[in-house]
């Protein structure tokens, strides 16, 4: 079974990793949950065990394997086979890899994971197996860019000194926030390089005909899996 995916040329060249940011299998309609993940698990099964949070918008780590969904909002791994899954629909999937000593990290990144700095904690579980930094690779996947998302002004205490560089003013007056420019300034803040971060840039709420969009299609609209690991 094949899925449709998104890839970024810098993770397929990677010898044995296998990732990708999953697109809509349906032009049209929401697809319920359980079916996006038992055909994603079936399509990743020869290269691997997918693994799946119980996401929170929170900043918890866990490492995989593990038999249930935690509630976290990254996960890492150092096995093969074990594959990591984030599920979005509009938040911006992270992938990170160490292609030296074959570690990986899913991050599910929304404002509120992303003001409390989520990528960063998943950087620092990485270090703390020994990765360094500099030697990370960041993939960045299809989320909701700046152009759709209006957001209250509430939001900018959230970000604190990052606001000046990731809102902006809206053609209604109100502020658009730009979360992927928010991850990448918190990823190169954590010793990441910035050649070594990599994009997907696609706008989910945009692109209705490869992507769900909550924020577009509302509570119905189904998600798209990202996903990340060495094959087994």
């Amino acid at each position: 079974m094949s899925l449709r995916t998104a890839c970024i040329p810098a993770l397929t060249a990677v010898p044995g990793l296998v990732h990708g940011f999953e697109q809509r299998s349906r032009p049209k309609g929401a697809e319920a949950r359980d079916e996006t993940r038992e055909r994603v698990r079936a399509a990743l099964e020869p290269a691997g065990r997918l693994q799946l949070l119980k996401q929170v918008h929170g900043v918890a780590v866990v490492a995989a394997p593990f038999d249930e969904s935690p509630e976290a909002d990254a996960a890492t791994a150092v096995e093969p086979g074990i594959l990591l899954g984030i599920e979005t629909a509009d938040c911006l999937p992270v992938l990170l890899i160490d292609p030296e000593l074959r570690f990986v990290a899913a991050v599910h990144a929304g404002w509120r994971g992303t003001a409390r700095g989520i990528v960063r904690a998943a950087v620092e579980a990485l270090g703390a197996m020994g990765s360094r930094p500099d030697s990370l690779v960041a993939g960045l996947g299809p989320g909701i860019g700046p152009c759709c998302y209006e957001v209250g002004e509430e939001l900018r205490d959230a970000f604190g000194p990052l606001a000046d560089s990731v809102f902006r003013h809206g053609p209604r007056g109100r502020p658009h926030l730009d979360v992927r420019a928010a991850n990448v300034r918190q990823l190169l803040d954590a010793g990441l390089r910035e050649e070594r971060v990599h994009h997907v840039y696609d706008c989910t709420a945009c692109t209705a005909d490869l992507y769900h969009s909550y924020r577009r299609d509302g509570p119905g609209a189904g998600r798209m899996i990202s996903f990340v690991g060495f094959s087994r």
